[in-house]
C-alpha cells in the first residue's frame, strides 16, 4: 500500500494537478486551447524532441533494439485499432480517432518520470529512446493518421512536410551523425522550450476537458481503456521475448509499452479536428484507470 502511494503521489498526482490547473483556467477565464496547442505542437514539441535525440547516450546495438521494439509496438497496435474500427464501421474521423488513442502511448510525461521513479537514472536514459522512437511516429504517422481522417491520404502525407518536429528529427540525428557541437546560446534556447513542452500538454489537455467535458460514446472508451492498458502489455511482453530485450531495457520497454494514451495525440486532434473531444476523454479515461494496470506491472518486473 505505501509503495503504491508513493508510485500514485510521485507520478500520477502532478499529472491530475497540472491537468486540473488547464481545466479551471478554461473554466474560470473561458480561454481558448487552440492557440495554446498551436504553440505546444509547431513551437514546443520540437524542441523537446531535438533536446532528447541528441542527448540520449546508450549502445548502438541496444539502441536499435529499443527503436524496433516500440515501433513493432506501435504498429500491433495500429493494426488491432484499424481492424476495430472497420468491424465496427466508425467513420473515417472516429475511426481515425480510435487508432491515434489506442496506437500512441503517453510514454513522456507519464512514462519518463514513472520509469525514472522505478528504475533510477538508467531507466530514464532507456525510456528517453523509447519516447524519442515514439515520438518521431506521432509526430509523422500520427498527424499523417489525423489528417487522413479528413482528407485523401495523398494530400495528407503532403501536409507532413509542414510539421516542425518531423525536421526537428532529421537535424538531431544530423547532428549526431556529424558530431557537430552547436553554440552554447542555441542549445540553452533550445533547452529552455523543451523543458516547457511537457507541462504545455497537460495545461492543454485540461484545457480541452473543460471545454468538452467527457464524452461517452457507444462503449468506444471501454475498448480504448483494454486496448491500451490490457491488449498493449500483452503484445508487450510478446514482443520483447521476440527481438530480444532483455534485463532493465526490457523492463523499461513493457512499462513504457503499457502507458495510457498520449497526450501529444489530443493536441494533434485539436490542430486536425479529429474528434477532439472523443480524443481528450480518451485520454482522460485511460490516464485514470492507469494505475490499475501499472502497480502490478511494476510488481510482476521487479521494480523498487
Amino acid at each position: 500500500m505505501i509503495h503504491l502511494l508513493q508510485l500514485f503521489a510521485g507520478n500520477i498526482l502532478p499529472i491530475v494537478i497540472v491537468a486540473g490547473a488547464g481545466y479551471l483556467l478554461q473554466r474560470l477565464l473561458k480561454l481558448d486551447p487552440k492557440p495554446i496547442s498551436n504553440l505546444t505542437f509547431y513551437g514546443l514539441t520540437p524542441a523537446l524532441l531535438f533536446s532528447l535525440l541528441v542527448a540520449v547516450e546508450l549502445p548502438r546495438a541496444e539502441m536499435l533494439r529499443m527503436m524496433l521494439f516500440a515501433s513493432l509496438m506501435m504498429t500491433s497496435m495500429l493494426a488491432i485499432s484499424a481492424l476495430a474500427g472497420k468491424f465496427l464501421r466508425l467513420e473515417p474521423r472516429m475511426a481515425a480517432a480510435l487508432i491515434l488513442v489506442s496506437t500512441f502511448m503517453n510514454a513522456g510525461n507519464y512514462g519518463l518520470p514513472l520509469n525514472h521513479f522505478a528504475f533510477g537514472q538508467q531507466g530514464l536514459l532507456w525510456a528517453s529512446l523509447f519516447f524519442v522512437t515514439t515520438s518521431l511516429w506521432t509526430n509523422s504517422l500520427g498527424v499523417f493518421i489525423a489528417q487522413a481522417g479528413r482528407s485523401p491520404p495523398k494530400q495528407a502525407l503532403l501536409g507532413m512536410v509542414r510539421i516542425p518536429a518531423v525536421h526537428a528529427i532529421w537535424l538531431a540525428l544530423l547532428v549526431r551523425a556529424t558530431g557537430l557541437q552547436l553554440p552554447l546560446f542555441v542549445t540553452d534556447s533550445i533547452a529552455l522550450l523543451a523543458d516547457a513542452t511537457i507541462p504545455m500538454m497537460l495545461i492543454v489537455l485540461g484545457m480541452q476537458m473543460g471545454k468538452a467535458g467527457l464524452q461517452l460514446r457507444g462503449g468506444l472508451l471501454g475498448l480504448i481503456a483494454a486496448l491500451r492498458l490490457v491488449v498493449a502489455p500483452g503484445i508487450a511482453f510478446a514482443l520483447a521475448s521476440l527481438i530480444p530485450l532483455q534485463g532493465l531495457g526490457r523492463s523499461v520497454g513493457i512499462i513504457e509499452a503499457a502507458m495510457p494514451s498520449a497526450v501529444l495525440t489530443g493536441i494533434i486532434a485539436m490542430e486536425f479536428d479529429t474528434e477532439p473531444d472523443f480524443v481528450a476523454s480518451a485520454i482522460l479515461m485511460t490516464t485514470l484507470l492507469s494505475p490499475l494496470s501499472l502497480t502490478p506491472l511494476l510488481a510482476i518486473l521487479g521494480a523498487s
